[in-house]
C-alpha cells in the first residue's frame, strides 16, 4: 500500500470517527435548536436559540418534571377527530412500523425530514388532567401556572383531550401561548420515547442568556 493511499485512508477513518462522535453527542448528550413556532410565546419567541439536554431523557431515562419545557417528535396527526377519538387510549398517533430500521435511523438519529414541537409539561403519568372554565386541573386541584401571562385562559380549541388520565410512560403537553398552540388538547398525550430533550438554556439572544423557566 502506497504512502498516499495510507494518508487517504487515515483521513477517511478520522472523518468517520468524527461523524460518529458528533451523532452520539447529538443524540445522547445535547444539541442546539432554534424556536420556530409561536406556541411558547412569550416564554420563547421565534428565532431564539436553545440548548437541549438529551442526556436525562436518552441515557438516564428520567421522566421530565411538570413545568419543564421539552421538544418531541410531532405526531402524524395534529388533530384527532370524534371518529378517531378513543378515551381509553388518549395517546398521540405515530407511524413507526412503516419506516423500517433505516427509516427510523434517519428520522430519530439523523433527524432528516423530522418535525419537532416544543411545549411545556403539564400532566404526568397517572394524573387526571381536566380543562374546565379556562383553567387546568390536576387530580381535581387547580394548577398554578405562574409562567403564563395574566390574561391567558386555557380552552379546548376544539380538541377532545380535555378530561383524561395520562397513560403510563406518557406526558400531557401544552404551549404557553394557549390560543395559538396545537398540543395535547388536540392530538393526545406524548409517549416518553418521543421526547427528544429538555430545554436547558437559551443562548441567543445574548441578553436573554440563561436557564429557561
Amino acid at each position: 500500500m502506497s504512502e498516499k493511499t495510507k494518508d487517504v485512508l487515515e483521513w477517511i477513518y478520522c472523518i468517520i470517527i468524527a461523524v460518529a462522535l458528533a451523532l452520539i453527542i447529538r443524540y445522547f448528550v445535547g444539541t442546539p435548536t432554534v424556536v420556530q413556532q409561536p406556541s411558547m410565546f412569550p416564554t420563547l419567541q421565534s428565532g431564539q436559540r436553545l440548548i437541549l439536554n438529551r442526556f436525562t431523557v436518552r441515557v438516564s431515562k428520567k421522566m421530565p418534571e411538570r413545568g419543564q419545557i421539552v421538544t418531541f417528535e410531532a405526531p402524524i396527526k395534529n388533530y384527532i377527530t370524534t371518529e378517531e377519538y378513543d378515551p381509553e387510549n388518549p395517546i398521540a398517533l405515530y407511524d413507526d412500523e412503516s419506516r423500517g430500521f433505516f427509516g427510523r435511523f434517519v428520522n430519530n438519529v439523523l433527524e432528516i425530514g423530522k418535525t419537532s414541537y416544543i411545549k411545556r409539561v403539564i400532566g404526568l403519568p397517572g394524573e387526571h388532567v381536566q380543562i374546565i372554565d379556562g383553567k387546568v386541573y390536576i387530580n381535581n386541584e387547580e394548577l398554578q401556572e405562574t409562567y403564563l401571562q395574566d390574561n391567558v385562559v386555557t380552552e379546548s380549541l376544539g380538541g377532545l383531550f380535555t378530561d383524561l388520565y395520562v397513560p403510563e410512560n406518557c406526558l400531557f403537553l401544552m404551549g404557553d401561548n394557549r390560543s395559538q398552540s396545537t398540543d395535547s388538547r388536540r392530538f393526545g398525550c406524548i409517549p416518553f420515547d418521543k421526547i427528544e430533550g429538555v430545554v436547558a438554556i437559551r443562548f441567543w439572544p445574548f441578553n436573554l442568556f440563561g436557564k429557561v423557566e
